[in-house]
C-alpha cells in the first residue's frame, strides 16, 4: 500500500515555498514520483504538482503543461535538497542550492478546495507516489524563500547540509514535518498545529543527509527483480540466478551487516561478498567460483570457499538471520546464523582468523556485501539491515549497536566492527 500525507489548508496563497530533503529509490521507470501536490489528482487542470517525472527530471505540472528541469535525479544513494519557491505564481526549482528550473507558471495553493498532499496523490488505479525517504519537510505560506534559507555549506567538507532550525515565518498554513515521532509522523513542528493525516504505513529510518547507510544498488536493473523498502529488500521472481549487491564497497576496515531470509524456497540462495570487478546483471550468483576466489554461503547446504566445497556449511530457511562480520584488515569473513558463529568463528581474533574464511586478495580489491538466488516456485526474498535497524518495515527487537554507536542491529556487533554508512566508511577508510 502506498504511503502519503494529507491535509486541507484553511486558505489559498499565490506566494509560498516548499523545501524537503529527499532520497528516492528508483530510476528509469515510467512513472512520476510525486513529492507534493496541491489537490488530489496530478493530471487535472485544477491542481499543481511537484515531482520527479518519468525521465527522472525535477518537474512542475501546473494543470496544463509540464515544466521539467534539464538536471536529472539519477543517484538513488544521494540525499537531494529540493526547493520549490513560488513568488506571485512564478516558480523556481532549486536542487542542492542550484537553480534547476526558473520562470515556471504556477498555481495558487487553493486549487481544488485547498487540499494538499505530501508524497503522492490519491486517485484509484494510479501509482504516482514518491518512493523513497523524506526528511525536514517545510512549507511556507506567504513568503518566497531561497534554498539557502534551509541549507548551508559545511565549512569542513564543502557538502550542502540542512539547517536544523531555519529562520522562517511559516504563515497560516505553513508546517514543518520532522518525522521524529514514529507514532505520529504527520505532526507539525512549526508551532502552527497543521498536522497531516498519515495514509498507509510509514517506516522511520536513521538514514539522514548527514549519514547515509548502504542499501542494495537499484542501478543493477534486471528483469524479474524488485527492490523495495528503500532498496533494502531484494525479491527475485525469475527462475534464473539474480544478484543484488550493496551500493557501498570497501577495501579496508571492519564492517558488519545482517541478512534476513524473508522468503525461502528450494533453489539456491547465496550470501557473501562480491568483488566489485565482477558485477553481473543476469544469470549471476555471488562470486561464481569458476571466476572468483571469495567465500559465500550456498543455501545452507554447504559452504563454498575459493571454488571448492567445504563441509562446514549451515542450514537456514525462512525467518533466519545471517550475520556477516568482514575484517578487511586481516582478510577474514565470519558468518553467524541467529547469533551463533559458523565454525566457532571469532571476529575479534585478528590475524589468527579463528573460524574465519579467507578473503581473496584483501586490501587490494574492493568488495561489497551481496546475495543471489533464483525462483524455485516461491519468489525468494532477502532483506538487508546495513545498520538502519529494520528488516523491511519490521524493526529489530534487540537494538544492538556497534561500539561507535552508529547503527542498529539484531545481534551483538563484534568489537571494532562498523555499520556500512558514510560516517563509518570515512572513519575507517580515511583514518
Amino acid at each position: 500500500m502506498a504511503t502519503y500525507l494529507t491535509r486541507t489548508n484553511s486558505s489559498s496563497s499565490n506566494t509560498y515555498t516548499f523545501s524537503a530533503w529527499l532520497k528516492h529509490s528508483t530510476v528509469g521507470v515510467n512513472d512520476y514520483k510525486t513529492i507534493c501536490l496541491f489537490g488530489t489528482d496530478r493530471d487535472v487542470s485544477t491542481t499543481m504538482s511537484f515531482s520527479i517525472n518519468n525521465s527522472d527530471k525535477w518537474n512542475v505540472y501546473n494543470g496544463s503543461s509540464h515544466n521539467p528541469s534539464d538536471q536529472v535525479a539519477r543517484d538513488c544513494n544521494a540525499w537531494y535538497h529540493v526547493v520549490l519557491k513560488v513568488d506571485n505564481l512564478v516558480g523556481t526549482i532549486y536542487v542542492n542550492n542550484e537553480i534547476a528550473k526558473s520562470s515556471i507558471t504556477c498555481k495558487a495553493t487553493g486549487t481544488e478546495t485547498n487540499k494538499m498532499i505530501v508524497g503522492g496523490y490519491v486517485q484509484p488505479g494510479n501509482e504516482d507516489y514518491f518512493n523513497g525517504v523524506m526528511a525536514h519537510v517545510h512549507f511556507i505560506d506567504g513568503t518566497a524563500y531561497d534554498a539557502d534559507t534551509f541549507g548551508e555549506t559545511d565549512a569542513t567538507t564543502g557538502i550542502w547540509k540542512p539547517k536544523l532550525a531555519p529562520s522562517v515565518t511559516y504563515g497560516t498554513n505553513g508546517f514543518f514535518l520532522k518525522f521524529e515521532n514514529s507514532g505520529a509522523f504527520g505532526t507539525d513542528s512549526s508551532g502552527n498545529g497543521n498536522t497531516f493525516t498519515v495514509n498507509g504505513t510509514m517506516t522511520q529510518t536513521i538514514d539522514t543527509p548527514s549519514n547515509v547507510f548502504a542499501t542494495w544498488n537499484p542501478l543493477n536493473e534486471i528483469s524479474s527483480v524488485s527492490y523495495t523498502n528503500g532498496n533494502t529488500t531484494f525479491t527475485n521472481s525469475s527462475s534464473s540466478n539474480r544478484l543484488a549487491f550493496s551500493n557501498y564497497a570497501f577495501t579496508k576496515g571492519k564492517y558488519y551487516c545482517e541478512m534476513k531470509v524473508v522468503e525461502h524456497n528450494s533453489n539456491y540462495t547465496h550470501i557473501g561478498l562480491n568483488n566489485i570487478g565482477s558485477y553481473r546483471l543476469t544469470n549471476a550468483y555471488v562470486n561464481d567460483p569458476t571466476n572468483e576466489k571469495v567465500s559465500y554461503l550456498n543455501d545452507g547446504r554447504v559452504f563454498i570457499h575459493g571454488g571448492t566445497l567445504d563441509s562446514t556449511g549451515i542450514t537456514y530457511t525462512t525467518g533466519d538471520i545471517i550475520g556477516m562480520a568482514c575484517d578487511m584488515d586481516n582478510g577474514y569473513l565470519y558468518y553467524h546464523k541467529n547469533g551463533t558463529y559458523l565454525n566457532s568463528g571469532d571476529p575479534t581474533s585478528g590475524g589468527s582468523g579463528t573460524g574465519g574464511f579467507d578473503i581473496y586478495n584483501h586490501g587490494n580489491v574492493d568488495y561489497c556485501f551481496a546475495v543471489s538466488n533464483s525462483d524455485g516456485g516461491t519468489d525468494p526474498v532477502i532483506s538487508a539491515n546495513f545498520g538502519n535497524g529494520y528488516f523491511g518495515t519490521t524493526a529489530v527487537s534487540s537494538a544492538q549497536n556497534p561500539d561507535d554507536g552508529i547503527g542498529i542491529f539484531e545481534y551483538d556487533v563484534p568489537a571494532g566492527y562498523r555499520a556500512l554508512c558514510t560516517k563509518s566508511i570515512n572513519a575507517q577508510e580515511y583514518s
